[in-house]
């Protein structure tokens, strides 16, 4: 039972911080990434589809993307939701066939609030890590009951290396955003 408790917080924990990871991935540097438009939901037949689904994302170019949609008709669609995302600053056309995207260089002043954005989900992430910690415990503390105290402490024991553990990566992903987006 105390086994169950701790690997579904591992698997909890694991699949937040792959979800930060993600996140960070959306805030750019000074290069175009395609991962920066995965999460964009465009209007497409009156429902929200990521843009990935409607159309293929090419990067010629270190700050231009191509945007070629799989359906012309979407085009206008595409590009109203590219100019729509907040924090990106892009340059947007098209010519009919496709979406030309370019981003303009970072300023430091820029770096700077992408960093504070970074940051910020990065605490969002730790927040979401502690509230699963949380909620084990307390499964583990409903349980003492049954399995004895000892053994409940030794699980609340193996809980805090997992959240050690998992905080730890969410710090290693943040500063590595950190270096990249403060790299010039």
């Amino acid at each position: 039972m105390i086994a169950d408790v701790i690997s579904d917080a591992r698997q909890r924990m694991s699949k937040t911080v792959e979800s930060a990871k993600e996140d960070f991935g959306t805030v750019r540097t000074g290069r175009a990434n395609p991962v920066l438009f995965q999460k964009i939901l465009v209007e497409y037949y009156g429902s929200p589809t990521p843009l990935a689904q409607l159309a293929s994302l090419q990067n010629p170019e270190a700050r231009v993307l191509l945007v070629t949609p799989y359906d012309k008709s979407a085009l206008k669609e595409i590009e109203k939701a590219i100019v729509n995302v907040p924090n990106l600053g892009a340059n947007v056309g098209n010519d009919g066939e496709i979406v030309r995207v370019t981003l303009p260089e970072l300023t430091e002043e820029r770096r700077r609030e992408f960093v504070k954005i970074v940051r910020g989900k990065s605490e969002d992430a730790k927040v979401a890590i502690r509230n699963i910690r949380r909620k084990a415990k307390d499964d583990l503390d409903a349980l003492k009951s049954e399995v004895g105290d000892d053994d409940v402490a030794r699980g609340e024991k193996e809980l805090e290396q997992i959240t050690k553990t998992h905080v730890d990566a969410v710090d290693e992903a943040l500063k590595r955003k950190e270096a990249e987006l403060l790299e010039v």
